[in-house]
C-alpha cells in the first residue's frame, strides 16, 4: 500500500509499513524529497555497505516512483544505459536501456558506483543534470524530455576510489550531494537487530567489533566492515551458528585473504567478545 501523499506528491510522515526498511540518521530523507520536488540530481557519497542503496530503495517506494538500479562496472557503456538495436524474430528492434526506461516512465534511475563506468557514461548524463533535463538518443534520432517524476541518483565511495577513478569537478558540480557514513553504534545495533532478528545485546557486541575493525581501514585492511556484513553475521547467528563462527564467515574472511591479518582479526574478536 502506498504511503499517504500531499498534493505535491510527496508522502506525509504517516504509515511507512511495506516500504524497504531504512533508519534515517539525519535529514537525508528530507534532502532527497527536496531534490525530487525541485527536479535536481543527487550524488550519494559513502563507504561500501553503509546503506546508500537501501536508502534509495526506501525513498523510491516512499515517493511511489519506479526504481531502475544499475550496478556500474568497468565495461558499462553509455549504450548499456540508453539502449541498443537487437535482433528479435528476424527483425532489428530498439530496446531501451534502464536510463531510457526511467526517463520514459518518470522513474528514479540509480547508478551505483558511477565512477566504475566508462567515461562516455558521464557524457550521456550531463544533459539530464542541468536545466535541459533531456536524453538525446542518437541511434534513434529521439530527444526525450524528462518528466516531473524522473530523478537521477548516483553514488560512489570516495574513500575507496583512487585518483584514476573519481568524478570530475564538471560532473560533481551538477549534483546535490549527501555524505553517508556508518550509523552511530547504538543506532547501528538497532538496525542490525531489526534486519536480522538477533537480540540487541549480541548485536551491540558485533557493532563493537566492527568499530575496532574499521579503525584498521587504510592500514591492514582496504576497507572496514560494512553494516551489510554485520546483518549477515547476525542473520547467521539467528539461524543457529555460534557468534564466533558467524563472525569468521561474515566479518573476517570477506575483508582479507592475508593469513596474518585474519589471525589478528580473530584475536581481536576474542578480545572484544571476552
Amino acid at each position: 500500500m502506498n504511503a499517504p501523499t500531499t498534493t505535491s506528491g510527496i508522502p506525509t510522515a504517516g504509515d511507512e509499513s511495506g516500504l524497504p526498511y531504512y533508519s534515517a540518521i539525519g535529514d537525508e530523507c528530507e534532502l532527497f524529497e527536496a531534490a525530487y520536488r525541485n527536479r535536481l540530481p543527487l550524488l550519494l557519497k559513502g563507504p561500501t555497505g553503509c546503506g546508500k542503496t537501501r536508502f534509495v530503495s526506501h525513498m523510491a517506494a516512499r515517493l511511489g516512483r519506479p526504481l531502475f538500479t544499475v550496478a556500474c562496472h568497468d565495461d558499462l557503456t553509455a549504450a548499456d544505459l540508453t539502449g541498443r538495436f537487437l535482433l528479435k524474430g528476424g527483425e532489428t528492434v530498439w530496446v531501451d536501456g534502464p536510463l531510457t526506461r526511467a526517463v520514459r516512465e518518470g522513474g528514479i534511475c540509480y547508478l551505483d558506483e558511477v565512477v566504475e563506468a566508462r567515461k562516455d557514461v558521464t557524457v550521456v548524463l550531463h544533459p539530464l543534470t542541468d536545466d535541459r533535463r533531456i536524453l538525446p538518443l542518437e541511434r534513434t534520432g529521439e530527444t526525450l524530455n524528462a518528466p516531473e517524476g524522473f530523478m537521477l541518483v548516483v553514488s560512489y565511495n570516495p574513500g575507496y576510489q583512487n585518483i584514476l577513478k573519481t568524478l570530475k569537478p564538471s560532473t560533481r558540480q551538477r549534483f546535490l550531494a549527501i555524505e553517508f557514513d556508518f550509523p552511530p553504534a547504538a543506532r547501528e545495533a538497532e538496525i542490525v537487530a531489526t534486519e536480522s532478528g538477533l537480540d540487541l545485546d549480541r548485536c551491540k557486541a558485533l557493532v563493537r567489533l566492527a568499530g575496532k575493525i574499521r579503525a584498521l581501514a587504510g592500514q591492514d585492511l582496504e576497507e572496514g566492515v560494512s553494516t551489510r556484513l554485520l546483518v549477515y553475521a547476525a542473520s547467521l547467528v539467528t539461524d543457529g551458528l555460534t557468534l564466533e563462527r558467524a563472525i569468521r564467515a561474515a566479518l573476517i574472511e570477506p575483508v582479507t585473504d592475508d593469513e596474518d591479518v585474519k589471525k589478528g582479526l580473530n584475536d581481536l574478536m576474542v578480545a572484544v567478545l571476552g
